[in-house]
């Protein structure tokens, strides 16, 4: 949908779905752009619920430069499967009426972005940011969170292996991403884990063994480390189990879980926030609407929503495979 330049007076800024660092970046870019544009920025709290509620208040500068190295979201996020409903949605509507706010910025994963669809369908200006560690939001190289996750999980890894390597260990790691397997991947790479399981590679327990087996009884390395994107098997202590049993090499599992999402965000998680959402005011304020931003070969781009949201993921299988031959030598 096209409006006319400047159109706007007002925009709100809401985050979606699961917290990411670099959040809080990119809310206080968006109202340093808005008012560098002449716009007067609102804060929604509690993403989708607090539109609904009305929970929509004047941004302060101070109050945003205060969280800009912080994660999380400092206006919340909440889950809200209600906003599937036109009559909810319309609520919403209503109460960015009501304080006159033509247009609306939401940071969040692909549920975010179909909510934001949905209200650029009834007459709202909106534009998407990618906000989600698990760097599943296709139309974009990288999404906001994702640099910071990915560090909290090398670190991490680092740690496991100086005490795999003590004891002589295979330990499995699970790492989030949810059906994507780009933390895994990156990590994987980062960190020489001699297996990266995602699900398009998914492996047979069989052949796992076959492999620590190989790797601590064969060529007698001091340590495997097995980096798994969750949901890929119910239960890792099982399979630990049967590798212990198998092998005689003691095995363990680890969870990574929440500790991902949390932590200041990096340098380069900054930057791409900032650039994100400078771009999105600049949209906004020339005239477009229903589209979500993305960095592809380091350069911005906006594509409808829908589109945006139809792209293929990225395939992995091939680099997971060289790597696996390249980590798994003596």
């Amino acid at each position: 949908m096209i409006m006319e330049k400047n159109a706007i007076k007002r925009v709100a800024i809401l985050t979606s779905g699961g917290d990411a660092p670099g959040m809080n970046s990119s809310i206080r870019a968006i109202v340093k752009a808005a008012r560098w544009k002449g716009l007067e920025p609102y804060l929604v709290y509690e993403g989708y619920k607090g539109l609904v509620e009305g929970d929509i208040r004047p941004a302060s500068d101070i109050e945003v430069d205060r969280y800009i190295n912080q994660g999380g979201t400092f206006i919340y996020s909440a889950r809200f499967p209600e906003f599937k409903e036109e009559k909810v949605r319309l609520k919403a509507k209503e109460q960015l009426d009501k304080k006159q706010i033509q247009a609306l910025i939401v940071i969040g994963g692909d549920g975010s972005y179909h909510g934001a669809q949905l209200l650029h369908t009834i007459g709202i200006k909106t534009i998407g940011l990618p906000g989600t560690i698990d760097n599943d939001i296709s139309s974009s190289d990288y999404t906001i969170g994702f640099f910071t996750a990915l560090e909290s999980i090398v670190s991490n890894i680092d740690r496991i292996r100086d005490t795999a390597r003590s004891h002589h260990r295979c330990i499995l790691v699970e790492v989030m991403g949810r059906y994507a397997g780009d933390l895994a991947v990156y990590s994987g790479i980062a960190t020489g884990a001699e297996l990266i399981i995602t699900a398009e590679n998914k492996m047979a327990i069989e052949d796992i063994v076959k492999v620590v087996d190989h790797q601590m009884n064969k060529l007698k390395k001091d340590s495997v480390i097995i980096i798994v994107t969750e949901h890929v098997y119910e239960n890792l202590k099982e399979i630990a189990q049967k590798i212990q049993t198998e092998t005689n090499v003691d095995t363990r599992e680890s969870i990574l879980g929440h500790l991902q999402r949390g932590g200041t965000p990096t340098g380069m998680e900054r930057y791409v926030a900032a650039q994100m959402s400078t771009y999105a005011i600049e949209l906004l304020c020339d005239g477009q609407s229903g589209l979500a931003i993305g960095l592809v070969n380091n350069k911005l781009q906006a594509l409808p929503i829908l589109e945006a949201l139809a792209q293929p993921r990225p395939k992995y299988i091939e680099l997971i495979n060289k790597y696996a031959k390249i980590n798994q030598e003596k």
